[in-house]
């Protein structure tokens, strides 16, 4: 489906959070050049990278379980061969991939193309406990007439082979393949109010997933750096990444970065993008909304996380102690 005239970042923040029915949405932007046999290999290297980072998430039951040493490998196996026993899961391939993201090293099994298109978008769908997965694609510029055949065929191929709940378009009209449908929605149409941007001016990724309630998002180096030194702290337990706060029924849900709910605190780290006049703006309603629910903010920027999080832990401590004394 050719979604015309939206804009790429209207409808990830349409989609941040994820309403309770809707499908896990990965972001992918394709190599304008590729063929149709390295777009599919680039997106199930990509989705395998991105499913070794969630875990444990698909495998609850190897929480705590860390490192490679000991009996932590036939462990994992046994773990991933239990819960492929009772689900759609692919036995050898789960097991295989749930000893790669314990050892972080890369697999020395090979297996079919088709088998981890499938067994990869079950493991996504296990992490978000979700029914599906769609593949939002940005569509660069310029496409040739070959490469533009070449990537919807990759597509297809995904869809039919990993059983993906669809694909979605955002970008510049297709002008040689004719056979994909196009909608509009009018909603998320117009200019751009932001979206994702890595810290330090870094290019975006190929492929993006969204957050996963309870964790640092593991694309983000903001998050895991500074999760790095809280997880060291006795004073920040209870601390939840990525969390949903509803404040009110007549409003749409917010996500917001790290929260202490028993101290009604946020914590809020910005990137570049929130320098912008639409998305500092934003920022200032979202605060006001938050404060009026009780919610004390605190705002820390990407680059003082990355050149001090041990600082910035302090600084949240401190407050986090102000809350408590109360």
């Amino acid at each position: 489906m050719h979604l015309a005239g939206v804009d790429p970042s209207r409808l990830a923040a349409s989609l941040d959070p994820l309403p309770p029915d809707a499908p896990v949405v990965v972001t992918y932007r394709p190599d304008a050049g590729a063929s149709q046999a390295a777009l599919v290999s680039a997106i199930l290297g990509l989705l395998e990278d991105s499913a070794v980072a969630l875990f444990p998430d698909w495998l609850p039951e190897a929480r705590g379980i860390d490192g490679a040493q000991g009996a932590n490998i036939p462990a994992v196996r046994t773990l991933a061969s239990r819960l492929a026993g009772r689900t759609l899961h692919y036995r050898s391939f789960l097991a295989d991939l749930a000893v790669r993201a314990l050892t972080g090293r890369p697999s020395t099994v090979s297996f079919p193309p088709e088998s981890r298109a499938a067994g990869l978008v079950r493991v996504l769908e296990a992490a978000y406990d979700r029914a599906d997965v769609v593949l939002l694609v940005e569509l660069p510029h310029g496409l040739t007439a070959g490469h533009e055949t070449a990537l919807v065929s990759a597509l297809e191929w995904l869809v039919h082979h990993g059983e993906l709940g669809g694909v979605w378009l955002v970008g510049p009209p297709l002008t040689t393949v004719d056979w994909i449908q196009s909608r509009t929605v009018p909603s998320l149409s117009g200019a751009a109010i932001g979206g994702f941007e890595p810290p330090g001016g870094a290019v975006a990724p190929p492929l993006e997933i969204p957050p996963l309630t309870g964790r640092p998002h593991p694309q983000s180096t903001v998050e895991m750096r500074l999760e790095r030194v809280l997880a060291g702290c006795p004073w920040a337990g209870e601390r939840s990444w990525n969390a949903t706060l509803s404040l009110d029924p007549l409003t749409a849900p917010m996500r917001v970065d790290l929260l202490w709910s028993a101290e009604h605190t946020v914590v809020e780290i910005d990137g570049q993008e929130h320098r912008r006049h639409r998305n500092f703006e934003a920022d200032r309603a979202r605060d006001v909304r938050l404060q009026t629910a009780g919610y004390a903010v605190l705002r820390f920027t990407n680059q003082h996380v990355l050149s001090d999080a041990h600082n910035v832990a302090h600084l949240i401590q401190r407050f986090l102690l102000t809350r408590r004394v109360r």
